[in-house]
């Protein structure tokens, strides 16, 4: 099964343009998604086809340059059951790494972990459990220790970075080097509240929603454009403690389906924002 995602200013005639492509190198449409931002005047389209033929995936690609040229789109073909190639950073905390070793290890969603890498050594035999490379870069000098990470990447042929509760910064340059490729979890109560703690201050404020962000990491701290969230309910009765646990299981969830429709190569890009097909 293969996937083609293709953006562009938006125009008449362009669903009518793929469709006719696909079918005239014999492939079939399983799905198709689509969407026009009148905002800004771009169109966004996701398809999911079945090449009929042996040789039909190089004749849709070799007519489609042409359709992608007379309208300008940016576009790219993927094989869907192809897993992406995914490196995972971690600190301390395991909640987000266990769940996404269960579910890599069931095949719940199309990754291959590649390693994991962390700075610190609590979570190494975790991922020897599961026969994963386990890469200890201690956090002292930052440009040597991203200078290991960028070369780790290689050496992996990672695609997609998950910062799976790493807890420390990336540079500006590194974000802007891997644009799109670093998928990032934090809870929901930032910015409000910052620092340890921050289910105590929940608790001491009395909030009642809580819950977690997943995004693509940028230079700005936690502001990168969002892929998934989800809010919780909670109440005057639930504990700090008993907020970490609710916390964790949404971060835990939020993280995976962010994952997913990376892996199924449902995000677009849009500015400062993200359309999911």
């Amino acid at each position: 099964m293969l996937v083609l995602r293709l953006h562009c200013d938006d125009r008449k005639g362009i669903v009518a343009a793929v469709s006719s492509c696909l079918a005239e190198a014999e492939c079939n449409i399983e799905e198709s998604s689509q969407f026009n931002e009148h905002l800004s005047g771009q169109f966004f389209m996701r398809v999911l086809f079945a090449p009929l033929m042996p040789d039909s995936r190089e004749r849709f690609a070799n007519n489609f340059a042409a359709v992608a040229q007379q309208f300008s789109m940016k576009w790219s073909l993927h094989t869907l059951e192809e897993p992406v190639r995914t490196l995972l950073m971690v600190s301390k905390e395991g909640h987000c790494l266990n769940d996404i070793l269960y579910r890599w290890s069931v095949k719940h969603f199309p990754v291959e972990i590649t390693a994991v890498v962390s700075n610190h050594e609590d979570l190494r035999k975790r991922a020897e459990d599961f026969h994963l490379p386990f890469i200890h870069l201690p956090a002292e000098n930052k440009a040597e220790k991203e200078d290991s990470l960028e070369r780790i990447i290689k050496e992996t042929n990672s695609e997609l970075i998950v910062l799976a509760r790493y807890m420390q910064i990336l540079s500006s340059a590194f974000c802007e080097r891997y644009h799109g490729r670093v998928i990032n979890i934090h809870h929901s109560f930032l910015p409000g509240f910052k620092g340890a703690k921050p289910y105590h201050q929940a608790y001491e404020r009395g909030v009642k929603l809580i819950g977690a962000t997943a995004h693509f990491a940028t230079e700005d701290l936690d502001e990168g454009p969002i892929i998934e969230q989800e809010t919780v309910r909670i109440s005057h009765s639930d504990t700090p403690e008993r907020l970490r646990i609710i916390g964790q299981d949404s971060e835990s969830r939020v993280l995976a389906r962010a994952i997913t429709h990376y892996a199924e190569r449902r995000i677009f890009l849009h500015g400062k924002r993200t359309v999911i097909l």
